[in-house]
């Protein structure tokens, strides 16, 4: 009992097709517009280690330049252990830059805490910025619409959502000269 199905399971179909890339399948297709083609070309160069192509994949001529430029593993390892002893005093130089910024602040607040405690504590103060004052409440009770969603939107301390982004030309429609900020009561 022979199948045709059968049949094509035990037929052997060659590995490839066509011979063509399948980069350039589009292309022998299209014969519309070059600039098409020459950008593709630009952007994905040629598969094929015919040429050496300074943004394709393959190059001949690396290992020789490689080669004549550090010539030996010992050269190349002294090579890599320089940049990383300059990489880690750079690193050093950081640091204590850091820790110096770090301790001159540290300093100051102690100064301040010797001369001004009530700023001191104040500079210090635990603040939520999700917490709203009895009066902030009652206004955001009075708001409607997009007034008490930049009220809600706005958490203090933040740079205000609102402002305008500066541009080196003015804008289209010119300026706004009723615009007032809503003002929260302190």
């Amino acid at each position: 009992m022979s199948s045709p199905l059968l049949a094509l399971g035990k037929q052997r179909f060659p590995l490839r097709v066509a011979q063509t890339s399948v980069r350039y399948a589009a292309r022998q297709e299209s014969g519309g517009d070059p600039r098409n083609d020459i950008i593709r070309r630009a952007l994905y160069p040629s598969n094929i280690r015919n040429r050496a192509s300074p943004v394709g994949t393959w190059r001949p001529d690396v290992g020789r330049r490689l080669q004549r430029a550090i010539p030996s593993a010992q050269a190349h390892e002294t090579i890599e252990r320089a940049w990383f002893l300059h990489q880690r005093h750079v690193r050093r130089t950081r640091m204590a830059e850091l820790q110096r910024k770090f301790e001159s602040v540290r300093n100051a607040m102690e100064t301040l805490r010797m001369v001004a405690p009530k700023l001191y504590a104040e500079a210090n103060k635990e603040e939520d910025p999700r917490a709203r004052s009895p009066a902030e409440r009652e206004l955001l009770k009075k708001l409607k619409g997009p007034e008490k969603k930049a009220v809600e939107a706005r958490i203090r301390g933040l740079f205000p959502r609102e402002l305008r982004i500066p541009t080196d030309t003015p804008p289209k429609n010119g300026w706004t000269y009723d615009f007032t900020p809503i003002s929260l009561p302190s």
